[in-house]
């Protein structure tokens, strides 16, 4: 069998199946769903964008504390769907007003699981960016409220819709790579040296800097207009609001292995990271820097594999070929590379066999597949069935994240025991499985 038939024989049935998914939910019946959008920024506008491509949709309220970046996009949505959102401050309001039948949640990761419980028990379905939550417990009662509600909750890891993730996936199960015994996932990116803190700076007019930090910490504000500091797309990097790239980064690449896997949950995890090249993190009154460390190294134990995890934000060079970002599964019948814009690589062990590759296929902007998780998101909903990135399978691939930040912390390998969601004999970390409030907020259960 040549290398374009192999490909063609193996990718066919993902394919007709993306195709029946993709026709069957954006079939134009007439009724649109009264959509609302939480968290009007960059990624927020990509998703938002493919909800009203996709014909299905009406929107009808959108919601950020920050004026600045809810005007614009609904002037937007007027210019392209002529639909005319009301404008929220609050998502509590706007769930009341508007009784949206779908609620995207695409604010920062502090913000995840309240607007998230909240729609479904309004009787929304939901389409929430990843990673789920801050926390795990948070994830947890995210998990139990979609299930109670009984609504369907897409995770935005929209890799598990990516054509070439779908084909390698199918491969890799099929036993071309053999028996997998390591995985390695890996994020690796430049940087400047040393971080210099950022002024302490007026609250900008129009946005409710106490309403973003929600029930996080209070932190000064910093944020300026070439997207340093905290808002409006800094803040992944302040463990106050984030979990560094463990967090942003790495769940997208534990979502596949454990997606093409089939596994549920690590046994063991040991996690290290530091700031050796940004520095101590400073924060004062008057300036801060990030807290996020600039390097993540972790270690995880499944039960038929070890998955080693590296990010590092320093020391990039063109040394490091192809993707910067990706997961090698490393198997007895060669080494398959699962990446990101550069698409999969299979090298077999066998001299004699090709070198297969399949190419990326992407949409634009920021090379997603936004536009085909939602097409499935819309299936689910019409039939009734769990979404392809159903709430539970991301509330596993962020605790793969999660987890491995609280080994960092306490600076020790942890034993998981998925079936009760606690970490075995260890109170310390058992505690950070959940974190307090600010005064005000009421943590879910």
């Amino acid at each position: 069998m040549n290398r374009r038939s192999f490909l063609q024989s193996t990718a066919a049935a993902s394919a007709l199946a993306a195709f029946s998914v993709r026709t069957r939910a954006q079939e134009k019946s007439g009724r649109k769903f009264r959509t609302a959008l939480v968290g009007c920024g960059w990624w927020g506008g990509n998703i938002v964008g493919e909800a009203m491509a996709s014909g299905a949709c009406e929107i009808v309220g959108l919601c950020d504390v920050d004026q600045r970046q809810l005007d614009p996009t609904a002037e937007r949505v007027t210019k392209l769907t002529g639909d005319q959102p009301r404008k929220y401050r609050d998502y509590r309001e706007l769930l009341a007003k508007e009784k949206p039948e779908i609620v995207i949640v695409a604010t920062p990761d502090h913000w995840h699981a309240l607007p998230t419980i909240a729609a479904v028990k309004a009787g929304a379905h939901v389409y929430v960016e990843k990673p789920i939550a801050h926390t795990i417990a948070e994830g947890r009662a995210m998990v139990n409220a979609a299930r109670a509600a009984n609504r369907v909750v897409q995770v935005g890891t929209h890799r598990r819709t990516s054509p070439h993730t779908i084909q390698a996936r199918e491969l890799i199960r099929s036993g071309k790579a053999g028996e997998i015994g390591m995985i390695r996932c890996f994020v690796n990116t430049g940087g400047s040296g040393p971080e210099k803190p950022l002024p302490t700076l007026p609250i900008p007019p129009g946005l409710d800097w106490d309403l973003w930090c929600g029930p996080a910490p209070l932190r000064p504000f910093n944020g300026t207009a070439n997207n340093q500091g905290i808002h409006p797309r800094g803040f992944r990097q302040y463990l106050d609001y984030a979990n560094g790239t463990l967090g942003d980064w790495a769940i997208h690449w534990f979502d596949q292995v454990l997606w093409i896997t089939g596994e549920k949950a690590p046994k063991k995890i040991f996690a290290l990271g530091g700031r050796p090249v940004k520095g101590p993190p400073v924060f004062t009154p008057n300036e801060q820097t990030t807290d996020a460390p600039d390097h993540q190294i972790a270690n995880f134990e499944f039960d038929k594999f070890n998955l080693a995890w590296e990010s590092r934000q320093f020391a990039g060079h063109n040394g490091e070929k192809g993707d910067n970002a990706g997961a090698n599964f490393y198997g007895t019948k060669g080494v398959f590379q699962v990446g990101w814009r550069g698409g999969w690589t299979f090298f077999p062990s066998n001299p004699n066999e090709p070198v297969l590759h399949e190419d990326a296929k992407l949409n634009q902007p920021d090379g997603q597949n936004i536009r085909e998780l939602w097409a499935d998101f819309l299936d689910a909903i019409k039939t009734g069935r769990r979404p392809v990135a159903d709430i539970e399978e991301g509330h596993r691939s962020t605790n793969c994240s999660l987890l491995a930040v609280i080994s960092m912390k306490v600076g020790r390998s942890l034993q998981w025991d998925a079936a009760t969601e606690t970490i075995v004999g260890d109170p310390e970390a058992n505690k950070l499985l959940r974190r307090a409030y600010r005064k005000g907020w009421e943590y879910p259960t």
